[in-house]
């Protein structure tokens, strides 16, 4: 993988794995994650910001997702980041950040 696009982030999932199967045979796994990050602000207060990202992954990685990871699991994910955009049901069209997850590592236990 080229480290001109490379992320890596450790969170929390937020919902179960949501799984998409083509007629091909290929499948897509589909969950957001969670990342904190804690500073303290002018004020002296400790302050926890969260940021969500959508992840999805395809092929075998997709089919560890589907297997081991539930809501609520500490994971680490190293992907790319991809960008695309659709026209919803008004017209409107819509612009999607996903991270694209080449490699897992489930954190955490059980």
């Amino acid at each position: 993988m080229s480290l001109r696009n490379k992320v890596t982030l450790i969170g929390y999932t937020g919902k179960e794995v949501e799984m998409v199967n083509f007629d091909n045979g290929n499948v897509k796994a589909i969950v957001s994650l969670a990342t904190s990050d804690h500073y303290t602000n002018a004020k002296g207060e400790k302050v926890e910001e969260t940021q969500w990202h959508n992840l999805i992954a395809f092929g075998k990685t997709a089919e560890i997702f589907e297997k081991y990871v539930t809501k609520g699991k500490e994971i680490a994910v190293e992907g790319k980041l991809t960008y695309r955009s659709y026209d919803d049901k008004d017209g409107v069209k819509r612009y999607i950040t996903e991270i694209r997850v080449d490699e897992i590592l489930l954190l955490g236990g059980k």
